[in-house]
């Protein structure tokens, strides 16, 4: 009888430990993606809370408690994928984000607009090559003011129209002296621009888009308009293009090679550069640098803005000359480091060296 009270005794602890673990590993979770402010020692730490927290913070509503409900388990299912990807991109900060309440599929339908399949025309002009030995040892556009101020896209496909919109505005800059806020909404609206190489490559709105294909219609439409003149409103309409108010024109676009020193040397010379991207790891990110240890070169689904590259407050064992890349979203500025994304240079991560494009503007 003592014997069988003893292992009694033993399995009760040892099922009691298990659960102290799992509570242990719930909280560790949640730790990990909660910045440290929020977590109050006089509040039971749960997901609950910290979900009545994005709401707030976000202005979150829901049409009915059972969609309340189904978005708390979203974000439960997110807090555990945050902890994943904090995991695998340690050198970054994931956690919650006003994204934190939409499933991976609805994020991509949603935020996402990188037209497939991603290959650049075969007659598409090539950028020549640039010297690259006298490049700064760190850059960034928004220090020479050729940058307007985050944009955000909303529940749109148009990621596309805003990165082809900021290359143009950078290169206009460096034409002119004049930074000019373009509009997103006329490629939006009168872009259906398409390769005739490439099936189903249309630019298409809210539906996704390609930047090379932007900035063909610009060049048969003759320019874009100022923003204030057509401005976004995050969905498909009808075009009104009014030639008469074009603010910037392009005279020539390019191709620029996977080389991350032309990609420099490009980005300096030329201004804020047009590229795709894989955003698998965006979801989540909140800042710092992303390096993942894992994330494909080729599914790339998110047109986004290159202003620049550095490596202050870096240096992982990874660090190299130039150990990031400096990246405009069009999110809006209370995503990520207000707005902006950074990302491991020196190995094409998430295929960010595979689609880059040039844009020169003429001289208006």
């Amino acid at each position: 009888m003592e014997r069988f009270s003893l292992i009694s005794l033993l399995l009760i602890a040892a099922v009691a430990v298990v659960a102290a673990v799992d509570d242990f590993a719930a909280d560790q979770v949640i730790r990990q993606v909660i910045p440290e402010e929020e977590i109050s020692a006089d509040h039971v730490l749960n997901a609950d809370h910290h979900f009545t927290l994005f709401k707030s913070k976000f202005g979150k509503t829901y049409a009915t408690p059972e969609e309340h409900d189904y978005r708390l388990s979203v974000f439960k299912a997110n807090l555990r994928r945050a902890k994943r990807h904090q995991l695998l991109d340690p050198t970054a900060e994931h956690g919650v984000t006003k994204f934190s309440d939409l499933t991976p599929s609805e994020f991509r339908k949603t935020y996402l607009g990188l037209k497939n399949p991603l290959k650049f025309p075969s007659d598409a002009n090539k950028a020549p090559i640039l010297p690259t030995t006298d490049l700064p040892d760190e850059f960034d556009w928004r220090d020479h003011g050729a940058v307007t101020a985050v944009k955000n896209q909303g529940s749109c496909g148009s990621c596309w129209s805003f990165s082809t919109t900021g290359a143009l505005e950078g290169s206009h800059f460096l034409q002119t002296g004049e930074l000019v806020s373009l509009s997103e909404q006329q490629l939006v609206d009168c872009d259906h621009e398409c390769d005739p190489a490439e099936k189903n490559s249309c630019d298409a709105g809210c539906n996704g888009g390609l930047m090379n294909n932007a900035f063909e219609y610009i060049l048969k439409a003759g320019g874009v308009q100022k923003e204030s003149d057509y401005p976004y409103t995050g969905k498909d309409g009808t075009c009104h293009f009014d030639k008469s108010k074009i603010a910037a024109s392009v005279s020539n676009f390019s191709v620029v090679g996977t080389d991350e020193d032309q990609i420099a040397a490009n980005l300096v010379k030329h201004g804020p550069l047009a590229i795709g991207i894989n955003a698998a790891w965006m979801q989540t990110y909140i800042g710092k640098v992303s390096c993942p240890y894992i994330c494909s070169k080729k599914r790339l689904d998110h047109g986004v803005l290159l202003v620049g590259y550095g490596s202050a407050g870096y240096a992982p064992s990874r660090l190299k000359e130039k150990p990031y890349w400096i990246i405009k979203n069009s999110w809006g500025p209370e995503w990520g480091e207000e707005g902006y994304y950074k990302i491991c240079s020196g190995y094409n991560l998430c295929g960010m060296d595979t689609m880059v494009s040039a844009v020169v503007s003429t001289n208006t």
